[in-house]
């Protein structure tokens, strides 16, 4: 069965282009030329992927993504013309997967496409819950608490703070965490990890500022362990 992508973007010749080509290389492409549409064949169609333009008119990318991550961990792919870093770290908050800056080329996009879903479906399940000071973390449910508090990550951050997990008490090289989570593609993309470790601190660190749990070794890569 091919996967599903739900392509959501108020240019209808775009849609009529990269629709069929995603086809002919195998995939099935359900379109919807606005936010309101998009969230309705989401919710019909179950995909797989969503490609989401940021900006239409109405509900623009961003709240189409607020929307989505209210109800789904569904990968999602941006589309922009913009390439500043502000709206890049604005889309990894919301919970994006991966970021395209438009003119790209359909082959580039494709190959995104291919990296996303792969690390998606990837991952190891631990058969217990693992407890590290004050945090649960249950990778079959997918579930992170501190204190008993559940802990709202993305599924990008999730797949981050399990590698580092993973390999409790060693350091993982930088180059290893963007190859396990995000795909061999992204391995010279150093500032995904930056960005994702600072999500990760905000979130479940008691001081972010003085990390207890994601330790940086410098020019090296980061370090799960609980400092007492």
């Amino acid at each position: 069965m091919s996967h599903r992508i739900l392509f959501i973007d108020d240019d209808a010749a775009l849609h009529d282009l990269l629709s069929q080509y995603l086809v002919q290389v195998g995939y099935t492409v359900y379109d919807a030329l606005n936010g309101r549409e998009g969230l309705e064949q989401l919710a019909q169609t179950g995909a797989d992927l969503v490609l989401l333009d940021v900006m239409m008119p109405g509900l623009d990318g961003w709240e189409i993504c607020r929307h989505i991550r209210q109800i789904s961990k569904v990968p999602i792919i941006m589309l922009t013309a913009k390439g500043e870093e502000i709206d890049k770290l604005r889309g990894f908050q919301l919970g994006v997967d991966d970021y395209v800056t438009k003119p790209f080329s359909f082959a580039e996009l494709t190959a995104r496409i291919k990296a996303v879903l792969a690390r998606s479906s990837r991952g190891q399940t631990e058969s217990l819950p693992q407890y590290y000071g004050e945090l649960t973390i249950d990778f079959d449910r997918h579930l992170v608490l501190r204190q008993q508090q559940v802990i709202d990550l993305t599924p990008t951050e999730f797949r981050l703070l399990q590698a580092l997990v993973r390999q409790a008490g060693r350091v993982c090289p930088t180059e290893k965490l963007l190859e396990e989570v995000w795909g061999p593609e992204y391995i010279n993309d150093t500032g995904y990890i930056r960005r994702y470790i600072w999500f990760l601190r905000q979130k479940i660190e008691p001081n972010p500022a003085h990390p207890r749990y994601i330790h940086t070794e410098r020019e090296f890569g980061y370090r799960f362990e609980v400092d007492l």
